[in-house]
Formats: structure tokens, sequence, C-alpha cells
């Protein structure tokens, strides 16, 4: 039997994983489901954003689903349990799948998927002050180039895909980026696969004016992070992003959105992108028809008109994953 542990998080991370747990329960009665803790919430009750229980956890299981995390606005020692846990269990590859749902959903019609480098780059978390500023140190390996390069080959392949499109800057930061297309470019020899390399700030104007030339992207933590999100805005918001950050031995899914404090406990949130996480993990757990019936729902959902507010909708999150599961029981 697989074990996932679910960590419900901050802000609107509890209500949107319950509704997600509610489909995994629906598509995957085999499935054990453990709670772990993590977060500003987790600190209050427990004194630490990322208990000891919780690591074990995670180490004694296959995969986990989590919300998100609000991060203390008054603590300049505060390190992301997220980022931690990346790091410790070597989750480096984030992946976010970005694909607009339904013709009256979002702006553009994207299916992109990016795969971003989830240890390195701007969020080594390293900083130092020097007269008059701050200097942030950022780190890129050939190591780390390398292996999520060779990653985003293998999903593509696995997808069906013919192009991976490299991100990059590297005509100004010319040997951390340079060291990045250097390999992407090895690497891409041989693999039967189209290599295509664009900027950064090309590839933010391609996604809204050539998006169907976009497949898969590969590219570092930052490029990656905003992406990601300006690809999520346009097809239809953050509330239909999922994502997974991966590594060899263990997965952790959480939605692309933060935890909007300001509409937390207002039954308001859209658990689309939650529900598209534990998908993934059941295919990641080696459930494939549980996870293609759980996405075939969601825009059968939306063809009927159900929807909540931030896609032109009435429905409340609880009514909204009510509604949601008929139509589950059917596909």
């Amino acid at each position: 039997m697989k074990r996932a542990v679910i960590i419900e998080g901050d802000g609107i991370g509890p209500e949107v994983i319950a509704s997600a747990v509610q489909v995994l329960e629906a598509v995957s009665p085999g499935l054990e489901m453990v709670e772990g803790c993590m977060g500003l919430q987790c600190h209050t009750r427990t004194g630490s954003y990322l208990p000891q229980s919780t690591i074990d956890l995670l180490n004694d299981s296959d995969a986990a689903l989590f919300g998100a995390i609000t991060s203390p606005a008054d603590r300049a020692d505060y390190r992301s349990p997220l980022l931690s846990l990346r790091k410790s269990m070597d989750l480096y590859a984030n992946i976010r799948p970005v694909k607009r749902l339904h013709p009256s959903v979002g702006l553009v019609d994207l299916d992109v998927v990016i795969v971003r480098e989830n240890t390195e780059g701007m969020y080594t978390g390293e900083e130092r002050e020097v007269p008059g500023g701050i200097v942030t140190e950022r780190k890129v390996t050939e190591y780390a180039c390398r292996r999520i390069v060779d990653k985003a080959i293998e999903l593509c392949r696995a997808d069906g895909g013919k192009k991976v499109t490299c991100v990059h800057k590297s005509n100004v930061l010319r040997r951390s980026d340079g060291l990045f297309r250097e390999v992407f470019l090895d690497r891409m020899k041989g693999s039967g696969l189209e290599a295509s390399e664009l900027l950064v700030d090309a590839a933010a104007a391609a996604l809204v004016s050539q998006p169907r030339k976009l497949d898969f992207l590969v590219t570092l933590n930052l490029y990656g992070d905003i992406l990601s999100d300006e690809a999520a805005a346009l097809a239809g918001g953050l509330g239909f992003a999922p994502s997974v950050n991966l590594g060899e031995k263990f997965a952790l899914f959480e939605p692309t959105h933060g935890s909007a404090p300001d509409i937390a406990g207002m039954d308001l949130a859209n658990p689309t992108a939650a529900i598209l996480s534990a998908a993934m993990m059941l295919r990641y757990l080696g459930s494939g028809n549980a996870a293609d019936r759980v996405e075939k729902a969601v825009p059968a959902a939306l063809e009927q008109g159900i929807r909540t507010r931030d896609a032109g909708g009435s429905l409340g999150t609880r009514e909204f994953t009510r509604r949601y599961l008929e139509v589950l029981s059917s596909c």
C-alpha cells in the first residue's frame, strides 16, 4: 500500500487540501494518508516550522500533498521550511504543467510544461551585507544543470513531445547562464528532440504572443518561478496550476498558488490546483487511471458551469468540491 503525507499548511491551504483529500478518497480508497505539519500555524502549535515528526513521516512515505505556507513578515532570520525540504530531500526538479482547461477560462491557449531547477540559483538564501547594500549569492553548478536538463528530456519523451526549449539570460550572465546553456546543448545531442533556446524576457513575451510554439521549457530557479506564474495567469489563474517538487526517491506535490491569507476561511478559494496536484501524485504513485479520471473531470465540470468566483462562477470551495465530485463519479 502506498502512503502519502497530507500537509495542510496555512491560509487557504487547509481548505483546498480538504477538497483534494475528498477526491483522493473517492478515486483511490487504498491510498494510506497520514497527517503532517509545516508552516506558520504549525510553528504556533509546536514551536517549529518543520517539526522532526513531519520529517520522519516524509522519510517513511512515498509522497506528500501540501497546501501552502505563510511567511512571517517580522522575522529577518526566517528560512522557508519548504525551501529547506527541497534541499534536505534533494527535490531538485520543480515541474509545473500549465494548460488552459476550457476556452472560457484564461486569456491564452497554453499547454506547456515548465521544468525548473529547484535547489540552486537565486534561492540559495545566501545573502551578506556590503557597504551600502546587500549581496545575494547565486549558485549554478554543472551537476544541477545536467540533471535538470536530463529530467526535461525524460519528461518530454514520456509525453510524446518533440522539442525542449532552454530559457536563460546568457547574454548578460555569461558565466552562470552560459554554463546552463552549454550543458543544455550538450545533453540535447543525440536525444532525438529539437533543441531550442530563448532569453528569459523573450520567453515571457512568447507565452503571450506564440503560446502554441512552446512545449517543454527547462530553466533555472528564479526564471522558472516567475514564468510559471505568468503562464498560470494567462491560462486561467493560479487556482488551476498544479506542481511537483521531484527527487529521485520522493516527491512533494502542491498547488502553485500561495496561502492567500486575505481570503482564508471565507470559502472562496479555488481548489482545482490542489485537486490537479493530487492527480499528479496519483500518477507518480502508479495510479494512472485514477489520475486520468480526476483530470478529465475538471474541464467537464467547467463545461457544466461548476466554477469558483475566480473562474467566473459563484460557487464556494465546499460547494464546488461537492459538485465536482458528482462529475468525477461519472468519469
